[in-house]
């Protein structure tokens, strides 16, 4: 409860005249609440009592009476809706100023922290968890006019009767005790269902994004399976969560009833010997009836300090990660070709696994380079230290000869693009693809002149809508060889220094491919290049082709250099020129069999 607490206090220290507004209206409607009862007995008093007596009402009295009343019933809905409103927008403000903060973190925090980390994981986090921290926000307005309610309850029925005042509110340490038993009972079914509902929002993510496996393979079944059990085990702790809640509640609203009855039993006795009149016994007797919904209030805020604890111990955990990257305060330059060095790289992604060992090469100002080499000899690892999504183990990355640790944050996306073999696009337009937000800022001339530079030119002016076609989630709507030529106009649209190819046209034709990488050669493109490919075209128009082997460089030289003198690579490139040979081969034998 403590820590329950200490979150409530955060959110009040957040927003404090939020909150003071919240609970100004929640006085008012405690106030009011009293009040009425207060009203009620007047009325019984001085109106209904003496109408039965005489057989006749005063018009002025009953005029009195229903004005009184009326007021009353006002301010207290004004109250109400102040609460409500108040309390929403500050639980709402809470939820978006939380989402923007882990959102940041994750941005923040390195690839190989997400690599830990399931996706779907992460969503739970950013969704039903940072829910979950703010929803006593809802309530807790009201249950602070609870206790302005029950400090003006307390005076008036003192005021009236301490006795019956003492009996009533006996009920509020029979319901501390039973909340103590509630929050030791439910914390840690809530904790597991939490952690539940992320395996589920895991699974589901894992399925989505594997929907093309699933299906040529002929898994849904299995899929569908594997899905409905995690469903399965998240009902029967939700279920375990609602068994509590659903004795907790009825509980507390039998004590409360008790305690009105134990009051009316009691007063009535004490009517009967004169020791209160009926108008305060009504107004006794209503208040504790009135209270009834109120005190229930403190216990959702109670009810809901569980799931608000474990909800912000996942979150903490994640904003309180370390890991981020540390940047320096160094500058690259603006113009012209990078020139690029890497001195002694190593990297794992698991203890004792090396994946790159004493990795080191250089690509001077405006050379191309290629990284040529087997599969799991660390090439795409390579890019990714070369643009600095991850950290080198050992060794250093240099851009004209500056560290990549020790240049500000922003400085090498700004030179130096990376376009991945996982070609990703965004449910937008074309123009929203290769502009990323920054449409208004980059003339449409830049446009198709990185779309020429990509070989993309000709199907986009071919789409319906050009430029402002969307291109469906992913890009679905366009072929592999177009979304890669894409992804690689998105690249050169910002002019990098640097621009990095991690087999970025592996499903574009050898002609194409061939034209793309001429284009780059021939000055169109101010920067350095870095390719990673296996087609001996390609690799043919590189200055330099760095040979990986076993994540280490096995040998260094132009392309012919190390066809003469270096087997593996030899091996290694003639095998993919046999491969494609035999494929075409075949087609053709298709061809005429046909």
């Amino acid at each position: 409860m403590r820590q329950g607490f200490d979150v409530i206090g955060y959110a009040i220290r957040c927003e404090p005249r939020i909150f003071a507004g919240a609970v100004l209206g929640s006085s008012l409607y405690g106030s009011m609440t009293v009040a009425s009862s207060w009203a009620l007995g007047w009325a019984t008093e001085h109106a209904i009592l003496p109408a039965f007596r005489t057989g006749h009402a005063a018009t002025g009295t009953l005029v009195t009476a229903v004005l009184l009343i009326a007021g009353v019933t006002v301010l207290k809905s004004l109250g109400l809706i102040a609460r409500r409103v108040v309390a929403g927008v500050m639980q709402y403000r809470m939820q978006a100023r939380w989402r923007r903060l882990v959102i940041r973190q994750y941005l923040r925090l390195p690839l190989a922290w997400h690599h830990r980390h399931p996706t779907g994981q992460l969503l739970s986090i950013v969704g039903s968890d940072i829910e979950a921290v703010w929803a006593p926000l809802g309530p807790l307005p009201l249950a602070v006019g609870v206790v302005v309610m029950l400090l003006t309850a307390t005076v008036a029925t003192m005021a009236v009767d301490p006795v019956l005042a003492l009996l009533g509110f006996l009920i509020f340490p029979a319901i501390a005790v039973l909340n103590f038993v509630y929050q030791r009972r439910l914390s840690p079914l809530v904790t597991r269902a939490q952690r539940l509902r992320a395996e589920v929002s895991e699974i589901a993510h894992e399925s989505f994004e594997g929907a093309l496996v699933v299906k040529t393979l002929g898994r849904e079944d299995t899929e569908a399976g594997r899905f409905q059990a995690a469903a399965d085990r998240l009902r029967e702790a939700n279920i375990a969560v609602g068994r509590v809640r659903g004795l907790f509640d009825p509980l507390l609203e039998t004590m409360t009833t008790l305690g009105v009855l134990a009051v009316l039993l009691l007063g009535s006795l004490r009517l009967a010997a004169g020791e209160v009149t009926s108008g305060e016994l009504v107004q006794v007797a209503y208040l504790f009836t009135l209270l009834a919904f109120p005190i229930r209030a403190l216990g959702w805020v109670l009810a809901e300090l569980p799931r608000s604890v474990v909800g912000w111990r996942r979150v903490r955990e994640v904003l309180g990660t370390s890991g981020a990257m540390e940047y320096g305060p160094g500058r690259l330059g603006s113009r012209g070709p990078a020139g690029l060095e890497v001195r002694g790289l190593s990297f794992g992604y698991l203890p004792g696994a090396p994946v790159l060992s004493g990795v080191s090469f250089a690509a001077w100002p405006g050379r191309t380079v290629a990284i040529v080499g087997p599969t799991g000899s660390g090439k795409s690892t390579l890019t990714r230290l070369l643009v600095r999504l991850i950290d080198p183990d050992e060794g250093r990355v240099l851009i004209d000869g500056v560290d990549l640790r020790d240049v500000a944050h922003g400085e090498v996306s700004r030179v130096a693009a990376l376009v991945p073999q996982q070609t990703f696009l965004f449910d937008d337009t074309v123009r929203g693809n290769l502009t990323l937000g920054a449409g208004e800022r980059v003339p449409d001339g830049r446009l198709w002149a990185a779309l020429r530079l990509a070989q993309a030119d000709g199907f986009v002016r071919a789409l319906p809508e050009g430029l402002d076609t969307r291109v469906g989630e992913r890009g679905t709507t366009l072929s592999g060889g177009q979304r890669q030529r894409l992804a690689l106009a998105r690249a050169l649209v910002r002019r990098p220094r640097t621009l990095i190819l991690d087999d970025a046209t592996s499903s574009v034709d050898a002609q194409v491919e061939s034209r793309i990488l001429s284009g780059l050669r021939d000055g169109s493109v101010d920067a350095t290049v870095i390719v990673v490919a296996h087609r001996m075209e390609t690799i043919a128009l590189a200055d330099e082709v760095v040979y990986l082997e076993q994540g280490r460089v096995a040998d260094r030289g132009t392309h012919e250099e190390l066809l003469v003198h270096c087997e593996g690579y030899r091996d290694l490139v003639t095998a993919y020129e046999r491969e494609r040979a035999e494929r075409a081969a075949l087609d053709v034998r298709e061809e005429v069999n046909a």
